[in-house]
């Protein structure tokens, strides 16, 4: 059964103080997962004499990254509310029945996805950018890089089950190991070994298989509520169905990435030119830092509302939302006062070009301008997915971005006189709409809970 401390702490310990030791690791640990692409690109980009081609190669591969780390999402951020759920509901063995078969759906994924790379990785990469002078920088570190498909996939995957349990500081212990293992291998094999690509590459496989190996230790060991288990690593449709279905939002939610980052850089290219593209890619940075704060909260607030789901304690889930919305609401409200009242010295801090710092400042106060009711959005939307309401959460990802988000960037040039500033409105037109959207669905199952 689960122990009485994990127990106290999700069932009956104070929701604030909770959360806190909950939430801080779980953000501190997005921050440290960023380290890896940060730190191979610093690497990469001081190769002398091919610094730059090898940099606009390895970019070519984030597409790629990102479609692994969905699928990973795909079956781990529905699995581990499952998990939880049956944890507050004290049936431990079916909690143990999901963290195995989703190991083993897991595993599957890793090598499928490696065949399928290992077979067309040519082709994939030139799809998505990579050019005559840059595509074999892009092969050398795709070639070694999906060779730990399956570390990267036990990593994310299994990592979020422990979160699960509310175990959030050996979470990002887990990624922190990684992360500098990362850090100090490739000052080896890049600038000691002279391996270029392919030794930021390696540097990337070793550390996620080091960060793979403390992930299963420790649910094999008897510090883990929750224990991997030979027997119960096996295909369960039953068990799998849920779990996926429940999972296809935050999938989505990365796999739609790539399709909006190209709507938008395709419809800039042709209304703003370069200097467009280039300032999207600046507020695009800082939207990665909003989705770096927001889903931290969110993971952290994950276990106390999957677990007293499954307790019946709907008093602790209301109020575990409610805090989650405060903190999701003030985090997006303080981020949107910033680039509002200041957007040039933001914009500076990623570029030293006085003409472009200009033109994102002005895009920025249109791009960002409904970011203060974003955090509305995530609360909601990443809370349906914890309480187990995965035909919500995927139609909330399909209509933001789908349905909304991607015909705007190409419909609204075509009536606004200065046609980039339409590209730029759609963001916050979709925002708004999805956010009145998701607010009014979850305030009446709120109210129903």
């Amino acid at each position: 059964m689960i122990t009485s401390k994990n127990d106290d702490l999700l069932a009956n310990a104070t929701i604030g103080k909770t959360f806190c030791r909950l939430a801080i690791p779980a953000v501190a640990a997005q921050l440290i997962n960023i380290l890896y692409n940060l730190v191979d690109k610093m690497f990469i980009g001081h190769i002398p004499d091919v610094g730059s081609q090898a940099l606009a190669g390895v970019g070519v591969t984030t597409p790629v990254i990102l479609v692994i780390s969905a699928f990973a999402a795909l079956v781990s951020m529905g699995g581990a509310p499952k998990a939880t759920i049956f944890m507050g509901k004290g049936q431990h063995q079916e909690a143990e029945k999901v963290l195995g078969s989703c190991t083993w759906m897991l595993v599957l994924l890793s090598l499928l996805l490696t065949l399928v790379m290992l077979l067309f990785e040519h082709p994939v990469l030139m799809l998505f950018g990579a050019s005559n002078e840059t595509i074999g920088f892009a092969s050398d570190y795709m070639r070694i890089y999906c060779l730990g498909t399956l570390f990267t996939q036990l990593t994310l995957g299994l990592n979020a089950f422990i979160t699960a349990q509310g175990n959030t500081f050996v979470s990002m212990y887990n990624v922190a190991i990684g992360a500098i293992s990362n850090i100090l291998l490739d000052a080896v094999f890049i600038n000691t070994f002279g391996m270029g690509v392919k030794g930021a590459a390696l540097a990337t496989v070793i550390s996620q298989g080091m960060s793979a190996g403390l992930v299963i230790y420790y649910l094999c060991s008897g510090k883990s509520n929750l224990h991997l288990q030979i027997r119960n690593i096996r295909f369960d449709k039953e068990i799998l169905g849920p779990c996926i279905l429940l999972g296809t939002s935050p999938a989505l939610m990365q796999l739609t990435e790539n399709l909006v980052a190209i709507s938008f850089n395709t419809s800039l290219q042709k209304y703003g030119g370069d200097v467009a593209v280039a300032s999207m890619s600046i507020l695009n940075s800082i939207m990665q830092f909003v989705m770096l704060l927001l889903p931290g909260l969110v993971q952290g607030a994950q276990p106390l509302l999957s677990y007293n789901l499954g307790a019946g304690n709907i008093s602790r889930v209301k109020k575990t939302f409610q805090l989650l919305l405060t903190c999701c609401v003030t985090g997006s409200l303080s981020i949107w006062l910033v680039c509002m009242t200041m957007p040039d010295k933001v914009a500076s801090i990623f570029t030293n070009d006085c003409a472009l710092v200009e033109y994102t400042a002005g895009s920025m106060r249109i791009y960002l301008s409904m970011l203060l009711i974003y955090g509305i959005q995530v609360a909601c939307q990443y809370s349906f997915v914890a309480l187990d309401q995965a035909k919500k959460a995927i139609f909330l990802t399909i209509w933001r971005k789908i349905i909304l988000l991607i015909p705007l960037i190409f419909i609204l040039p075509v009536f606004i006189q200065t046609p980039v500033i339409g590209v730029f409105m759609a963001e916050p037109i979709a925002d708004t709409i999805a956010v009145c959207t998701t607010a009014i669905m979850f305030y009446r199952y709120y109210k129903n809970l």
